[in-house]
């Protein structure tokens, strides 16, 4: 952005910030992007009389950047790895196997997240990771059920109802791992398959992802 241009980019505005404005400037360099940072400070706070966070403003690479939660590379929108760290926590607590409530709540707890963090981040070009987290999130909520059910007669039970063979169903219930290894083993995934966790309403961020980009629901 040459001087000429940002600073009738600057004019143009006519003070209208709303509060807390955030703004990306994306320049050819970086002596141009010191320059315009400096300039755009001092035009935002001497002609405006408004303030600048100086600890969020800064000159870096593209890549680098964060906005809004998302990050740049290779001409696309990325969802930035600080947001996805965010999101995986957030996961994990309402996916807690300690939480004590019943599975349709824990689902209706975790829909609620999903369809606003992926009607918000998923605008991004983000469709192998929207698979890969559907991927995890359903293990998470295969380890919720397995915990559930607790003890091992509970278990085998449950898994003949889904339609597991006995030995099968009788080798996942008596196994000495834990609910995380568990979740991976094939007779629980032949059971809480993604069939039977979409009949127990679980969201899908891939389903997310399509529908925001191509409008299929």
């Amino acid at each position: 952005m040459s001087g000429d241009v940002h600073v009738r980019f600057c004019e143009s505005l006519r003070g209208r910030f709303p509060w807390a404005t955030l703004l990306t400037i994306l320049v050819r360099s970086r002596r141009a992007g010191q320059r315009v940072l400096a300039s755009i400070t001092r035009f935002v706070q001497e002609k405006l009389k408004l303030l600048v966070n100086e600890k969020k403003s800064r000159v870096g690479p593209v890549k680098e950047t964060k906005f809004l939660g998302f990050g740049f590379k290779y001409g696309y929108i990325r969802i930035h790895e600080q947001s996805l760290k965010k999101f995986k926590q957030e996961v994990r607590r309402l996916t807690n196997r300690n939480w004590g409530i019943s599975m349709n709540k824990q689902i209706m707890y975790l829909n609620r997240y999903l369809r606003g963090w992926g009607n918000y981040f998923l605008i991004a070009n983000a469709y192998q990771l929207s698979v890969d987290l559907d991927h995890w999130i359903r293990r998470r909520i295969r380890m919720c059920f397995w915990r559930q059910w607790r003890k091992p007669r509970t278990k085998v039970r449950s898994l003949l109802k889904l339609g597991v063979p006995e030995k099968m169903a009788i080798d996942c219930g008596i196994t000495s791992k834990g609910p995380w290894r568990s979740s991976r083993t094939y007779g629980i995934n032949m059971g809480l398959n993604d069939k039977f966790l979409r009949e127990q309403g679980l969201l899908s961020l891939r389903e997310i992802w399509i529908s925001l980009h191509y409008g299929v629901s």
